[in-house]
């Protein structure tokens, strides 16, 4: 199964790993602004900060992904100035809303770059959008990490 070809699971809460459900936790806290921070929403909820970047962008509400087209795309990008700015444009452009950014501090003149994008009012197919990205001198590679209804 090649990378982009993902498959999606609706799965009850009761089942869901402790990481998972805490990681959830701490995002409806700091949604509803209970915790001003990941730190305080974490340590609120009892989870590592580690645990709760790794399934953040993976792990939704239901209410969240019926209601809002998402996609998750990471990026491995030299590091060029401009390029995030480059990046955001084509987003703009491209009719999507970037609901969360993530960008690494740039080692070895690389960054990764990690965006969720709501794509309720995007202008073209997704993949006319990804082959953009891949189209861009600086992005080393694109991958849709997860997507939502």
């Amino acid at each position: 199964m090649n990378k982009t070809d993902k498959k999606f699971y609706l799965v009850r809460e009761d089942v869901l790993p402790e990481a998972m459900q805490k990681t959830l936790d701490a995002k409806e806290l700091i949604e509803r602004g209970k915790a001003e921070s990941v730190w305080e929403a974490v340590q609120r909820v009892d989870l590592s900060r580690s645990a709760f970047y790794k399934y953040r962008d993976t792990v939704f509400p239901f209410h969240t992904v019926v209601k809002e087209k998402l996609i998750t795309l990471f990026f491995y990008l030299e590091d060029r100035s401009g390029t995030l700015s480059q990046l955001l444009s084509t987003v703009a452009s491209s009719g999507c809303n970037i609901m969360t950014i993530h960008q690494t501090i740039p080692l070895q003149g690389r960054a990764n770059v990690t965006l969720s994008l709501n794509t309720s009012g995007i202008t073209m197919e997704i993949e006319e959008l990804l082959s953009r990205f891949r189209k861009m001198e600086f992005v080393e590679k694109v991958e849709v990490l997860g997507s939502g209804a």
